[in-house]
């Protein structure tokens, strides 16, 4: 099938116009080539696939999913233009899923590796003793996509609040050992304590950062290091803390750190610290959120833009995975309306292509 789509695309707003053959594509006109978006004009918009960088896939509530629910969660992604996933730790091996045309592309941190009772419980690899980490770091490097997410922090029950799970001469070897088979890394964290060791060891980005701090934002800076906040989930601190009745102090923590979270995540986006888009769909959040995580975005100081590049050809250059070139996969949503305009624009496109199929 030989299509042809043209419109203006982002981020500065010119014409563009692409044809599709085999999948793939194309710069260069096609004959015979029919015409699914802008026959009439090219006042439309056209982006690469939307991208959510945090993103679990096989992950519900309890922990592990069967594979026909996982597939109706692609579906519900898919249906939201988000055609580029990066699945930030799920215990349900999706793999499968690459064989499947009609499915988005993701991008597999594996496990999460955690310590016992350390965090949700059948979510996590649970590693006895801590030093277990590099080994099982790499093990996870050579299972995945190209990443490897760690638990930073969670609550330690013993001292009631939140607390790392890993020492820093650990998380130097661990980190190391992700590096060199190939991968890079990822933490949670809500907390300041746990970041210092996490950037200074080297850790590609932070998921939520609500604990960010000048110094450590600074870290961030001078150490490369990206930050997606998953801004939505966030949203979650409140009904969390009020459920840790058992826990004063970490109840105190995490409403302080959901009253200040626009503010630290607003000082490292004007610091410089790249910001990526990820909603944290799969347990507390639905999926198909990516539109409503770039309107909270704009909320801690991005520009519609900005935000819109987060979840877009910003974040496609980030994982290292193509936007619009030619010979590249005809990914893409196609908008009658100006993207950036709001989440009931984004979260409605009018054409969805993955793979050269419209859907």
């Amino acid at each position: 099938m030989r299509l042809h789509v043209r419109g203006r695309g982002l981020p500065d707003g010119e014409p563009v116009e692409w044809w599709v053959v085999d999948g793939r594509l194309s710069a260069e006109p096609v004959a015979g080539a029919e015409t699914v978006f802008g026959a009439d004009s090219d006042r439309g918009w056209i982006l690469p696939g939307l991208v959510d960088a945090h993103c679990h896939v096989g992950l519900g509530p309890q922990g592990p999913i069967e594979l026909d629910e996982a597939v109706a969660q692609a579906e519900t992604e898919r249906g939201a233009g988000a055609l580029l996933l990066r699945d930030a730790g799920s215990p349900t091996d999706t793999r499968a899923f690459d064989d499947r045309p009609d499915l988005p592309r993701i991008i597999r941190a594996g496990r999460h590796l955690a310590r016992p009772k350390r965090y949700q419980r059948g979510f996590a690899a649970e590693l006895d003793d801590p030093w277990q980490l590099p080994e099982a770091v790499a093990a996870q490097a050579r299972w995945g996509d190209g990443w490897v997410k760690l638990v930073g922090d969670w609550i330690d029950r013993e001292t009631g609040d939140l607390a790392p799970l890993w020492s820093d001469d650990v998380l130097d070897a661990a980190i190391d050992a992700a590096h060199a088979n190939g991968a890079r890394v990822t933490a949670h964290v809500f907390s300041e304590e746990a970041l210092p060791g996490l950037i200074t060891a080297g850790i590609d980005c932070i998921e939520h950062g609500t604990g960010l701090t000048a110094d450590t934002i600074d870290l961030m800076v001078e150490y490369g290091t990206a930050l997606v906040p998953t801004l939505i989930n966030i949203e979650n601190f409140p009904d969390i803390a009020e459920q840790a009745h058992r826990f004063p102090a970490y109840q105190k923590h995490m409403r302080a750190l959901y009253e200040t979270c626009a503010e630290r995540i607003g000082a490292a986006h004007e610091a410089g610290v790249p910001i990526f888009a990820g909603t944290d769909a799969g347990s507390a959040v639905a999926h198909g959120r990516i539109a409503d995580e770039v309107d909270a975005l704009k909320g801690i100081g991005m520009t519609p833009t900005e935000a819109l590049g987060a979840a877009c050809w910003d974040a496609r250059e980030w994982l290292r995975r193509p936007g619009f070139a030619h010979g590249a996969s005809a990914d893409l949503v196609c908008y009658a309306e100006d993207p950036r305009a709001g989440a009931g624009v984004l979260a409605d496109p009018t054409v969805v292509m993955l793979r050269g199929v419209v859907y």
